[in-house]
């Protein structure tokens, strides 16, 4: 798939409205250390963990709301894989580098706040630092050095997994979850290791989010049915209502899978917003309820315009950055459920 210059554009004017990018000085109130001189990666070091149970990371943040009825537990370990921060037009690398503070701040305090919170409650959360290609890589006519990119990136991904298998798990169920760049490399990881792997049987699901995921991507792992089901997928790309989708999508010859967040079946059926248990946009501590209605439309997820103070002068249509954040509660509780379900079935 091919993405366009608007994806740029997109992401650099939507990330203040969806999730917080504040002008902070992350370099400084931030403090990263790492051990290797070569770039490479060393997931010893909790640094090379941009959320990890054993220290305190944006991941362990809960909403205020929440806060009274929050149940923390470690009954199932999330594997986190968090989307592309590196998107700057003048920055010319093809992967972002571990040393890098002021992009690792920004993975921390927008993906690993904004999202992997969402599936924290019930679960131990890793999600590690890996060097991610650079956005242009989704539409450079130079597909050797896009292949290249990825590559770099998943062997990454790969490395952190087969160390988190040998040093962390310890046998619990594993949920796989990831949002664009990230669930460019979770398909890859679930195909190399989940889908004809005993390792298959502790998958409770794999929440593949703002990727396209064709029909029949995997052998013998499918989308999920409804909100009980384990050892399943589930997958969307969030456009507003009446939009066909990006050109990318217009031109897709595959049927993918699409799931509805709020219904958690891959049918066609309208959810109402009043369905939709809270979104959290800018404001971490603020709930929105009934964010948004969903519903199933060919190969993409329509949902209306986002409830929020100024939401007149949104006029963009691809609501991409916002594919977690819509339905934060309804994936939350979701998670617990699936979690529950997978512990009845064990």
């Amino acid at each position: 798939m091919k993405y366009l210059n608007i994806v740029y554009v997109f992401l650099m004017l939507m990330c203040c409205t969806f999730i917080s990018c504040s002008k902070r000085n992350y370099a400084t109130n931030t403090a990263y250390q790492f051990k290797s001189t070569t770039d490479t990666p060393d997931y010893s070091n909790l640094n090379y963990w941009a959320a990890h149970p054993w220290k305190w990371d944006p991941s362990d943040s809960i909403p205020s709301p929440l806060r009274n009825n929050y149940k923390k537990d470690s009954v199932a370990d999330v594997f986190f894989l968090y989307p592309t921060s590196l998107i700057s037009f003048t920055d010319t690398r093809l992967n972002a580098t571990f040393e890098d503070n002021v992009l690792n701040a920004k993975t921390d305090y927008s993906s690993i706040l904004y999202q992997a919170s969402a599936f924290a409650e019930q679960t131990r959360v890793f999600a590690p630092r890996y060097r991610q290609a650079h956005l242009r890589s989704y539409y450079t006519m130079d597909t050797a050095q896009a292949s290249k990119a990825f590559d770099i990136a998943y062997q990454d991904v790969k490395e952190s997994f087969i160390y988190y298998l040998k040093h962390y798990n310890n046998g619990k169920p594993i949920i796989i979850a990831s949002h664009s760049q990230g669930t460019t490399h979770a398909i890859r990881l679930i195909k190399e290791f989940f889908d004809s792997t005993v390792l298959k049987e502790k998958l409770i699901c794999a929440y593949l989010i703002g990727m396209p995921v064709p029909e029949g991507q995997f052998t013998n792992i499918f989308p999920c049915p409804d909100s009980t089901s384990t050892g399943c997928f589930v997958s969307w790309r969030t456009y507003k209502k009446g939009y066909a989708g990006s050109s990318y999508v217009v031109s897709e010859t595959l049927k993918m899978s699409v799931t509805n967040p709020l219904l958690w079946t891959t049918a066609e059926a309208y959810a109402p917003s009043s369905m939709n248990k809270g979104g959290i946009l800018q404001n971490f501590n603020k709930i929105i309820d009934g964010a948004v209605d969903a519903q199933v439309k060919g190969n993409i997820l329509w949902s209306s315009k986002p409830k929020f103070f100024g939401n007149i002068f949104l006029t963009m249509k691809n609501y991409h950055i916002a594919d977690i954040n819509f339905f934060y509660m309804n994936i939350a509780e979701n998670v617990k459920t699936r979690i529950g379900m997978y512990k009845k079935g064990t």
